[in-house]
């Protein structure tokens, strides 16, 4: 089982994990891009970064964390942009699923969300839902505009 319980996800985190989710294309067909939500655990609070990078990858390669940023000029995109934080992981989650639009039941474990990108680049890079036909969230425009 790929996605994680919610006491799972809530555990990795409290053990100083982070947990991620793979938010779908982004960009254009001219410069095709992906974007993905991670919930980091620091010594004192929970941040949720929204990573968009170019999508160079292929069936043999997709390691997001090796894909350049989407907009090389946007400090923000290197790192991924802060979106919030909170003091507990729950509230971490909650941030996530308001500002950009993570579902709690499509967690998964740091690195997991390389598979979950594997996944969509074997189907095709459908446009309009994940591989397993679940609508793409919907990233709010004031948190990263489209491309």
């Amino acid at each position: 089982m790929r996605y994680l319980t919610e006491s799972f996800i809530l555990g990795a985190l409290r053990r100083g994990r982070s947990v991620e989710q793979f938010l779908g294309p982004y960009g254009s067909p001219e410069r095709p891009g992906v974007r993905y939500v991670e919930v980091r655990a620091t010594k004192t609070s929970y941040e949720v970064f929204l990573h968009a990078v170019e999508d160079i990858g292929s069936e043999n390669f997709f390691d997001l964390g090796e894909f350049p940023p989407f907009d090389p000029d946007d400090e923000a995109c290197e790192f991924g942009r802060l979106l919030g934080m909170a003091e507990d992981p729950l509230a971490a989650l909650t941030v996530a699923e308001k500002r950009a639009g993570a579902e709690r039941g499509r967690w998964v474990n740091e690195g997991i969300v390389q598979d979950e990108y594997g996944d969509f680049v074997r189907v095709g890079r459908p446009s309009d839902a994940s591989p397993d036909g679940r609508p793409w969230p919907d990233v709010p425009d004031a948190v990263w505009p489209r491309a």
